[in-house]
């Protein structure tokens, strides 16, 4: 069975089981990598309230997702799509005027198409994705958000080679309330 069916089979599976989630959200990241890589994320968040026991500042969100990566043009034109879940943490840094700036950490399973993009082999269909990012929320209930992050895709060595991708994106999300 190819990767890509598998990967869709587990998020099916996943998305069958009922989340206390207290909020559904979508999101859009603009994504630029390292050279002339570009792409799209599109992904739902399943927001909840598991981690309030520990503190009131955490937040816990898981993100399915699915990106497009582009590289090159004409004859040295290459493309990827990049199935992810990932577990989300957010905590509060600091406030500017009456905005709250948090940060978002988080580490969660991925799986491309190719494993051969932009000049890069990967080694494995199956990666790690690591995030870090900054944000703020608002909205009349905080329903938006913007985001500046900084993803890195990895197999973290259980193959070689492993020389990683690097992404820079910027996210626009609702959380629908």
């Amino acid at each position: 069975m190819k990767p890509v069916k598998v990967i869709v089979l587990v998020f099916v599976f996943i998305l069958s089981f009922p989340l206390k989630a207290t909020g559904l959200g979508v999101s859009l990241d603009y994504i630029q990598g390292e050279g002339d890589v570009q792409g799209v994320k599109l992904a739902a968040q399943y927001h909840t309230d598991w981690l309030s026991r520990l503190s009131e500042h955490l937040h816990l969100y898981f993100e399915t997702s699915a990106n497009f990566w582009e590289f090159g043009a004409n004859n040295r034109y290459d493309s990827n799509l990049v199935l992810s879940l990932s577990p989300v943490i957010q905590y509060p840094l600091f406030t500017l005027g009456e905005q709250e700036v948090l940060a978002e950490l988080g580490i969660g399973v991925a799986l491309l198409d190719d494993t051969t993009f932009a000049g890069k082999d990967v080694s494995t269909h199956y990666q790690f994705e690591d995030r870090f990012g900054v944000l703020t929320r608002f909205g009349s209930r905080d329903e938006h958000s913007v985001t500046l992050r900084y993803f890195h895709y990895s197999n973290a060595g259980l193959d070689s080679p492993n020389p990683g991708l690097d992404f820079v994106a910027l996210s626009y999300a609702y959380r629908f309330r």
